[in-house]
């Protein structure tokens, strides 16, 4: 059984996901970080969860298992006497719910519990199957634990899922109505539940979801800004991306074509050989962001859905597999490799705003200015774009270069998955920025221009939105309100884009 969601018009979600721990995708952990849907566990699901808490109970009874008969870290040398069990599993939650910093946003959280609540039915955890029933609800009645930021290098969210622990045994605040009655964890519970990446992973798949959406957007604006300077076609052509076939970016190509109208009207004529690099290489560069956000979308897919678990309890042949699983180098690098790929489409971005304010490219005033002598016009916009993609940069540093030797040397190696995740989550309102900046330009300059593209293809419908939204005034004035419309209206281009493919 796969994950699907099962719209239920009228009640106070709009559909159910079915959790399965095999199918779970990243619009799924949206939509339940967002109380959009529901979870329901899988019946089959459950039953898997059920003889895998059966057979870690029946395993670490008759055996040495670590983090149930033993201590964790260095001290898994050191055996948990029989009489101390029931309480080793309370003690290795409080000890490890020291997570420090904010407080994380309720939408991060539920992310959270989402996909540990997937890979927990999995099956390969051993943990109480009433834990997945408990994170279950609190998904359901908007409940989230108080979970703090740093706590992880990406070998495991063990502070942030220990907060949670506490929280399902009643030592630990919740925020919201509905929090799920206390649930009895032991010896055999607490690492099984703590034991994953669930934090980085829902973090990962918000800001995925919400930056491939922001770079679709950005091939709208950019389709925008095209037309205001009378740009070429040659280089979305059809011929150029055939002769190197990138996937990308022969895509992107392709729907800049639609976007603009290309396919049904020759290339115009030019008064200039080519245009500067913000058009000429926009599948070159927006095509990577594309292929590196698919890159992404598929390392969430196996981890969203993965008995990652140490140890792996296998009912099959009653074994418990002491692994590295929990490392996420995959998904580190995977993350940065993204935010590079989307720094690369901001920066040009940038680009594309400096040449309209040329009067070479859209035979206006200089900055897009009024009348008035000396006016500025939207001279300050390339500044403030600049002071973003500076913030969007310092984002952008690899964060698997960190380095961390921990617990007296026994974990000697760290992915900063984690650092990743949050800093990929950072990016986002800075991007955003950015290209709501080169909107408003684009948007003016199409208006001073008085060129108006067909209603009926993409580029057309884009700016009627806009133009119903950003103020028509060209005086000199404050213009934060005009990139703030312009920032909010970039969900309303991705649906533009995703629809000029159909």
């Amino acid at each position: 059984m796969s994950s699907q969601v099962v719209d239920t018009p009228g009640s106070l979600h709009t559909g159910l996901v079915v959790l399965d721990g095999v199918g779970l995708g990243i619009a799924d952990v949206v939509r339940l970080a967002d109380g959009t849907a529901r979870p329901v566990p899988g019946t089959d699901a459950l039953l898997r969860a059920e003889e895998s808490w059966t057979a870690a109970r029946q395993i670490a009874a008759t055996g040495r298992v670590y983090g149930r008969s033993t201590g964790v870290g260095a001290n898994r040398t050191e055996d948990v006497p029989t009489e101390a069990a029931s309480d080793h599993g309370l003690r290795l939650l409080r000890s490890h719910a020291g997570a420090i910093g904010a407080e994380l946003p309720a939408r991060q959280v539920r992310a959270m519990l989402a996909v540990r609540a997937n890979q927990l039915l999995a099956g390969g955890a051993g943990l109480r199957p009433s834990v997945v029933t408990a994170l279950c609800e609190a998904l359901e009645s908007g409940a989230h634990p108080v979970v703090n930021e740093f706590g992880s290098v990406g070998t495991g969210d063990l502070a942030a899922l220990a907060q949670v622990g506490l929280a399902l045994v009643g030592e630990h605040p919740w925020q919201g109505p509905g929090a799920p009655a206390p649930q009895p964890l032991d010896n055999n519970d607490a690492l099984a539940l703590i034991s994953s990446n669930a934090l980085t992973l829902g973090q990962s798949a918000l800001a995925l979801h919400e930056l491939r959406g922001l770079i679709e957007a950005t091939q709208v604006v950019a389709a925008l800004s095209l037309l205001a300077v009378d740009g070429s076609h040659e280089a979305y052509a059809a011929p150029v991306h055939a002769a190197r076939p990138h996937r990308g970016s022969t895509e992107v190509a392709r729907r800049m074509r639609e976007l603009t109208g290309a396919e049904d009207r020759p290339t115009p004529p030019l008064g200039r050989i080519q245009d500067p690099y913000g058009f000429r290489c926009l599948p070159q560069i927006h095509g990577p962001a594309h292929d590196a956000a698919d890159a992404l979308e598929n390392v969430l897919a196996v981890e969203i859905n993965a008995a990652a678990e140490n140890p792996l309890i296998t009912p099959e042949d009653m074994a418990a597999y002491h692994h590295g699983g929990f490392y996420q180098a995959q998904l580190a690098l995977a993350l940065d490799h993204f935010r590079l790929a989307v720094m690369q489409v901001a920066r040009l971005s940038t680009a594309r705003l400096s040449t309209l304010n040329e009067p070479a490219y859209t035979r206006l005033r200089p900055f897009l200015a009024d009348t008035e002598p000396a006016s500025s016009g939207v001279m300050i916009l390339e500044y403030a774009a600049a002071a973003a993609l500076g913030d969007l940069r310092a984002f952008s540093a690899p964060a698997s270069l960190g380095h961390a030797v921990l617990s007296r040397g026994v974990e000697e190696q760290a992915s900063f998955a984690s650092l990743a995740a949050r800093q990929t989550l950072r990016v986002c309102d800075a991007y955003r920025l950015v290209v709501g900046c080169e909107l408003v330009a684009a948007v003016r300059a199409l208006r001073q221009r008085e060129l108006r593209p067909e209603p009926g293809i993409p580029a057309g419908r884009a700016l009627e939105l806009a133009e119903a939204v950003l103020d028509a005034d060209q005086a000199d004035r404050p213009l934060t309100g005009d990139v703030s419309a312009a920032a909010g209206l970039l969900d309303r281009f991705t649906d533009i884009w995703r629809g000029s493919g159909a």
